[in-house]
């Protein structure tokens, strides 16, 4: 596998957690425009990512390949979490 190769196998694993964070922190801000967004747009997006890659990390660890429904399900469900810490932790 050549250099280019890997650089399109890494791009397209993180590619689900990047379209995750950016859609979890642009709906927030379109669904609750009246909550405090103490924090800017790119930390959450920043934050979600991470979050989102962890898991994406965690489900090629625990089933030995990316691409399973129970990797994506995950993924939401961290993104979703990390995205109501981001804006419940603001409000106190």
């Amino acid at each position: 596998m050549g250099p280019l190769d890997l650089l399109d196998h890494l791009l397209n694993f993180v590619a689900p957690a990047l379209f995750v964070a950016v859609l979890m922190a642009l709906a927030a801000r379109a669904l609750m425009p009246r909550a405090p967004q103490a924090s800017g747009l790119w930390k959450q997006i920043v934050f979600n990512f991470l979050a989102g890659l962890a898991a994406l990390l965690g489900g090629l660890m625990v089933f030995g390949r990316d691409g399973k429904m129970a990797t994506y399900a995950a993924l939401v469900i961290i993104c979703a979490t990390s995205q109501w810490l981001l804006l419940r932790g603001w409000r106190k």
